[in-house]
Order: C-alpha cells, then structure tokens, then sequence
C-alpha cells in the first residue's frame, strides 16, 4: 500500500519534480553562459569577443526564462529572450542605457550603452543556439 506521502500519491508532485529539474539545469546553464562569457572575454578580444558576448547575451536571457518558466516551450523561450534583447538594443537609442551605464557597472553589462546593429542578428544567433539546445534536451527528457 502506498504511503501518503510518497510523491506517486501527492496530486501534481511528478510535475513539481520536473519543474524544479528544469529549473535547476537552467540554473547550471546560466552559471555556465556567464562563465563562457567571462572566458571569452579574458582570451579573445576584437569582433570575435564582441558578437560572441552578443550571443552569449541571449543565452543567459533564455535561461533566465526557462528558469522562470520551467514549463514554457522552447521556442516560446528563445522567442522572448530575442525580444528583451532586442529591446534592450533598441532601448540604447533613447540615450537611458548609455546614462544608467555611467553611473552602474551593472547597468553598462545588462543594457549596455551603444545601439550596434549588427548585435540584433548575433542576438538571433544566441536564441537560435539556446533553442536548438533547450529542444533537443527536452526531446531526450
């Protein structure tokens, strides 16, 4: 007989154990898109650490979502994360990102300061590869 709290017999417990899976590992993810940011930032420099960086960008950000939304489909994931970055890079027109980043070292690494175009394509790259990722792990999951 089954005891009643053994998580078979709680209602919803199987999913409370899948969303806290999916938040753990992204979790991991974003420690690790940071760390991948911080190492190609010390050994690259030039366009490479640039674009890579804008990558890397919405990486981070489509962990944060997958981590806020466990549940969420991958694309619905890469697709908001393409958005705030994307927001976040037209924002820098308006000139508040550029004041807020002189006056915050974290400010200037979350919104920047400059409006570069080609960072809206590298952003797509970043979604592109997060989603590719986040898809083929829930596939095998």
């Amino acid at each position: 007989m089954e005891k009643p709290t053994e998580p078979a017999s709680i209602p919803g417990a199987d999913s409370d154990t899948r969303g806290f899976k999916a938040r753990a590992v992204a979790a991991v993810a974003a420690v690790g898109t940071v760390a991948a940011g911080l190492a190609v930032r010390a050994g690259a420099d030039g366009a490479f650490a640039k674009y890579t960086g804008s990558a890397l960008y919405t990486v981070l950000l489509c962990a944060l979502v997958a981590f806020c939304a466990p549940r969420a489909r991958p694309l619905v994931v890469a697709a908001t994360a393409l958005g705030l970055s994307w927001a976040v890079e037209f924002a820098q027109l308006t000139g508040v990102p550029a004041e807020l980043s002189a006056r915050s070292a974290a400010a200037r690494l979350v919104l920047g300061s400059t409006f570069n175009a080609p960072d809206l394509f590298w952003y797509a790259v970043g979604a592109a590869a997060a989603w590719t990722v986040h898809a083929g792990a829930r596939r095998r999951a």
